[in-house]
């Protein structure tokens, strides 16, 4: 077994399993995760089916973006996955789709607010809109890393998607999961034009100190979950 293999594999497990849960279509979206104990990552391919793709598919780069191992081209989006990953010692997973609910809200512009304890403890304050930038430039690349400064797990991109990040692959779908729970909750809290109440400032801050916590653990490379 070559020494990426564990983590090729985990990258097709899981794009497939996204495709089954409705939150990768087509050749939409990428993902990518850390490799343990170098500075590289790998990723998913660029433009490929995931329901086709294998262990041999997904692609190994440097930091710096040199492919170390492939036979296709990365994701045009590798910049973007290697500037979180420089900008934030805590992620080991990046999970980019175009979840419908999710993309809709960015569209508009609405950024969610602190709805429920759980959004605020694995996502952080509030999901915020990155602006509009186009996909594969550096622009995009360098738009990202400064907003992800705010140590927040999940971020819609204007016209674009979501950009979820996780400690590791199962936190990042984890992460996904509860960002379309909140974007449909939200949507159809706004249709109703009646006020959408918040939970209280206090708690707020409680839940995301905890999630804090966690990342300056991983970071530390000493990481267990604070209680929920």
């Amino acid at each position: 077994m070559g020494q990426y293999d564990d983590c090729k594999q985990l990258i097709v497990q899981t794009a497939q399993l996204l495709v089954g849960k409705g939150y990768l279509m087509a050749t939409g979206g990428n993902l990518s995760l850390r490799v343990p104990g170098k500075n590289a990552f790998a990723i998913t391919p660029s433009n490929y089916d995931y329901m086709k793709m294998t262990p041999e598919d997904v692609c190994i780069l440097a930091i710096d973006r040199q492919v170390i191992e492939g036979r296709l081209a990365p994701s045009v989006e590798a910049g973007m996955h290697a500037a979180v990953y420089q900008a934030r010692g805590d992620v080991n997973a990046i999970v980019h789709t175009h979840q419908v609910y999710t993309s809709a809200l960015a569209l508009v512009k609405a950024s969610i607010p602190a709805l429920f304890d759980e959004q605020v403890r694995f996502l952080g304050r509030s999901v915020e809109i990155i602006p509009y930038a186009p996909s594969g430039t550096s622009f995009l690349a360098n738009t990202i890393a400064k907003h992800v400064r705010n140590h927040h797990n999940a971020y819609m991109l204007q016209n674009h998607g979501a950009l979820v990040l996780g400690h590791d692959m199962e936190r990042a779908v984890h992460n996904v999961e509860v960002l379309e729970k909140c974007a449909v909750a939200y949507l159809l809290a706004l249709t109703t034009e009646r006020k959408v109440t918040r939970i209280p400032l206090a708690v707020r801050e409680i839940a995301f100190a905890k999630l804090r916590k966690d990342q300056k653990r991983i970071e530390a490379g000493e990481y267990k979950p604070a209680s929920e």
